[in-house]
């Protein structure tokens, strides 16, 4: 295009001002918005644009002493004035795509120039103004459009206005807070009685041009009502979703349209409570926010003194170091938690958002004096019983209590999710420990367990005693006497998660853990054990140290315990079909397990094991049986199974990928020692992002995307699930909606982000 037709009549006063399709696409921000509402038939203040290159093409034409630039400018510029009109005055303003921090508001009572060169001399009150829009881009830095940096930047437009001379209105599209239909007040003003039939006219224009909350302009008065100008104004995601829902409803929108709308990562937004707006206020410190929502009450420093608070119906922030697999009463009792030490992958950041609580780590500043029960976070002082506020959305933490709002879950966000699932085929499976967590789950939506972990089923003090019993006893009767007991406490439980499943599949996972996490560690817990095995406590430590391993996580876990004690594995899987028995004569559906090996490198571990899983099922009967149905299958979580996928298919009937440890083995980097340097690597570019929130794709993404081509190719009935935390990270389930797979499981409150995500990448 050449500069003359970049200098484009938006709204004239008078006359037809057709436009060509390549005009149109100039048009962004408030211009777009004014020519719609021309376009329409409605009264619109004569308005008038030009585009950085046209602006620039002027200085340099004037610089020339030409005249043909200038001639095309000022009949554009004449195009604002009404036939035997004098000249108005002016206003000129910025039209970005999206509206920025540091553009330069609307300059007002701007003289029109007196003759053909004022019209272009920057010295001048309209050029000083045009001058000065186009600077004040540079300032916001926004993105303008889809093309390079430099045509963005030539195609940066500035709007010139005839002033209005009636009285102006602001109002909205929808409603900022509910996003009912407007004509709305501004977010902050009061209610208006009555809005006119030209307001209204506007707004409901407005909203199906632009699909989101508007702010509009305009005057009334002498020459009536005119339309001014339009910008997008952001508004709560309960907002944008009520909007969403109410536009398909009404036939603005197709239901396609309203699922693709809504950015999935702003649901945990409606999930959790949130810290109210509050611009004064002053983070004490600085962390991950690990699991969403902000929670404030009473610092304690113990799993225990975080369950004896909740029992007397008190709220309490955990603060830690970091937490582990004994911590897990604790945790769930706490209101929030705040550690020292950890990332998005941590132990804290997974159960956290298991069970939905706002969680704050990798909290440099925090320091943590056990024998006071005092804390340091950041310059502040604080002991046991103190109040915080933690930001578990922002990784903020705050002294006192803040102000939060409570979640409202309206049935908006319902209907747009059902209306996700009509456009998926992959099914959203949960992560969960508990059948509580299980229930949440199963309120949002989720279709299946894709991972139960097993082990929390030991953390009560008599189950962790028949369990430690089990592996430190030498006594064969006191192994069974132990063995017994666990295979009751676990066929319970198993029963109970089955039973809230009513016949959607659940994958169990193995035992995972090293054995260090389940053994005594202080003098009293090794006193205590030692006298319930009829050991001295000496001749229990001597044991202890044969167990201990320098890198537990790469160590004594997963398959290898299944192995190498067996009657865990035993003991494990008679629960297991036990409690599946017990379940499948009361309910009308078979009971679905899928029991699956962790940490397994090679397809020999898996054959051992699932022989050994296959013959308690013909000891037991259970493949005889309809009620009760069961597969079997394996974690990929390390480089070398993801390698051989093809050997283990053949042994399994599904995989399933652990992305988080799979991420830590593939990189060769702790997920809870990563945040000392991670923040460095992305600052220097080195990484683009951090691998354990969002998949590397083509490290890591690459092996899975392998490991399912190999693995189909040897056994083409395999299912694949991806059971990760990133499969609740919109990213990263864009891509794995391109693979081949058959379900994602997330933790409950990331099921609902799945729904969405999945629903939008395969559309």
């Amino acid at each position: 295009m050449t500069p003359a037709q970049q200098m484009i009549v938006i709204a004239p006063a008078d006359g037809p001002a057709p436009l060509s399709a390549e005009q149109r696409d100039l048009l962004v921000g408030k211009a777009r918005w004014t020519r719609t509402v021309y376009d329409a038939g409605i009264a619109t203040i004569p308005s008038i644009c030009i585009t950085r290159a046209a602006w620039e093409a002027l200085q340099e034409e004037r610089g020339s002493s030409g005249e043909r630039l200038r001639t095309a400018w000022v009949a554009t510029l004449f195009r604002l004035v009404h036939k035997g009109d004098r000249p108005p005055t002016l206003v000129v303003r910025t039209s970005a795509e999206r509206h920025n921090a540091g553009l330069m508001a609307a300059r007002m009572e701007i003289s029109p120039p007196t003759n053909e060169a004022e019209a272009v001399d920057v010295t001048k009150p309209l050029g000083r103004a045009i001058k000065a829009a186009f600077d004040s881009y540079a300032q916001a830095d926004p993105v303008w459009t889809n093309s390079t940096q430099e045509d963005a930047q030539s195609n940066q437009i500035v709007v010139i206005q005839a002033q209005a001379t009636g009285k102006l209105h602001q109002f909205m599209s929808r409603d900022s807070k509910t996003g009912a239909p407007g004509p709305a007040p501004m977010p902050g003003m009061p209610a208006v009685d009555e809005y006119s039939l030209f307001t209204q006219t506007i707004a409901e224009l407005l909203d199906a041009a632009a699909g989101c909350h508007m702010m509009a302009l305009v005057t009334s008065g002498e020459e009536g009502d005119q339309f001014i100008s339009a910008r997008p104004v952001p508004v709560s995601a309960g907002a944008d979703l009520e909007a969403a829902v109410d536009r398909a409803e009404r036939g603005i929108w197709s239901t396609h349209d309203a699922v693709n709308s809504f950015e999935p990562s702003r649901l945990p937004h409606l999930l959790h409570p949130r810290l109210n707006p509050d611009p004064g206020r002053v983070a004490i410190a600085r962390g991950l926010g690990v699991s969403p929502g902000a929670a404030s009450g009473a610092i304690v420093f113990t799993p225990e003194d975080a369950a004896r608070l909740r029992a007397r119906g008190s709220h309490c922030i955990l603060v830690m170091l970091e937490t582990g697999p004994t911590d897990i009463e604790g945790m769930q009792a706490a209101t929030g938690i705040l550690t020292a030490r950890g990332g998005m992958t941590s132990h804290a950041a997974v159960v956290a958002r298991v069970t939905g609580n706002p969680c704050v780590a990798g909290v440099r500043t925090l320091e943590i004096d056990m024998e006071n029960l005092t804390c340091r976070i950041g310059d502040a002082s604080f002991k046991a019983g103190d109040r915080i506020t933690i930001d578990g959305s922002e990784g903020t933490v705050f002294r006192g209590h803040q102000p939060l709002s409570q979640p409202h879950l309206g049935p908006a966000v319902s209907r747009l999710l059902d209306w996700s699932d009509g456009a998926r085929t992959i099914a959203v499976r949960t992560n969960v420990e508990t059948v509580e967590a299980a229930n949440t789950a199963l309120d949002f939506g989720a279709e299946g367990i894709g991972l139960a972990r097993s082990e929390h089923m030991f953390f009560s003090s008599e189950r962790m005693v028949a369990l430690r019993r089990l592996i430190l006893s030498e006594n064969q009767s006191d192994r069974a006497r132990a063995l017994k007991g666990l295979i009751e406490y676990q066929a319970g439980d198993y029963a109970e998660l089955f039973a809230t499943m009513q016949g959607r599949p659940v994958t169990v996972r193995l035992f995972d853990p090293p054995l260090h996490e389940f053994l005594p560690r202080n003098d009293d817990d090794i006193d205590d054990t030692a006298a319930s095995l009829g050991l001295s406590a000496k001749a229990l430590r001597l044991r202890l140290d044969r167990l201990s391993e320098i890198n537990p996580m790469l160590g004594h876990r997963g398959c290898r315990l299944a192995i190498t004690y067996p009657e865990v594995l035993d003991m494990q899987v008679h629960a297991l079909f036990q409690g599946a028995r017990t379940v499948a004569v009361r309910q009308a559906e078979p009971v679905q397990i899928e029991v699956m090996v962790p940490f397994v490198s090679s397809a020999r571990e898996v054959l051992w094991i699932r022989n050994q899983v296959m013959a308690i099922a013909d000891q037991m009967k259970l493949r005889l049986e309809s009620r009760v149905r069961f597969s079997f299958g394996t974690m990929i979580e390390l480089p070398r199974a993801a390698l051989r996928a093809g050997e283990i298919a053949h042994a399994v009937d599904f995989f399933s990928f652990g992305t988080n440890d799979l991420t830590q083995t593939t990189y060769g980097i702790s997920r809870d020692d990563a945040p000392a340097f991670l923040a460095a690597y992305q600052r220097k570019g080195i990484y683009e992002r951090d691998p354990f929130v969002t998949l590397d794709q083509t490290g890591v993404g690459e092996l899975i995307e392998l490991a399912i081509k190999r693995g189909k190719s040897a056994n083409p009935n395999l299912v694949v699930g991806i059971c990760g935390e990133h499969a609740g990270e919109p990213e990263s389930l864009r891509f794995f909606a391109g693979l081949d797979i058959d379900y994602v499981s997330c933790s409950p409150y990331r099921v609902p982000v799945a729904r969405l995500a999945l629903a939008q990448a395969l559309t």
